[in-house]
């Protein structure tokens, strides 16, 4: 896992993870599941977005609505990966790193919470969203 954290390092511009995690290609479908889903992505719980069938979604972090036409997909990829390396101050946890992290759950360690296969999908669905 340390090896995966170093290449991912070496990849990461300043704002950005410019290239698709193992060079895998995301399914906006799934990534709406992943997004829209109260067990594994858990976004709707600070974040709004266009899914209507989704009761009480968050206020505490920006509406994903219209995320395409602010971020690229590199610039996504970052902020679900590790939101930290853009805004220290974030609440958003860290979906794809695994090390320095702290308070983590015994079977949460070394774990991310979203895999490279998923982050991409989430990446995906929200490149779509560009109204």
């Amino acid at each position: 896992m340390l090896l995966a954290t170093l290449l991912l390092a070496s990849a990461t511009t300043a704002d950005a993870i410019p290239e698709p995690l193992q060079g895998l290609q995301g399914d906006a479908q799934r990534g709406r599941a992943i997004v829209a889903s109260r067990q594994s992505g858990l976004c709707l719980l600070c974040h709004s977005a266009p899914i209507p069938e989704e009761r009480f979604q968050g206020t505490l972090a920006p509406s994903l609505a219209g995320a395409g036409a602010r971020w690229s997909a590199g610039q996504l990829r970052l902020r679900i990966v590790d939101s930290l390396r853009i805004n220290p101050d974030s609440i958003m946890p860290a979906y794809h790193r695994v090390d320095g992290l702290s308070q983590v759950g015994r079977d949460w360690r070394g774990k991310p919470v979203l895999d490279a296969q998923q982050v991409e999908d989430v990446v995906a669905y929200l490149q779509s969203l560009k109204d």
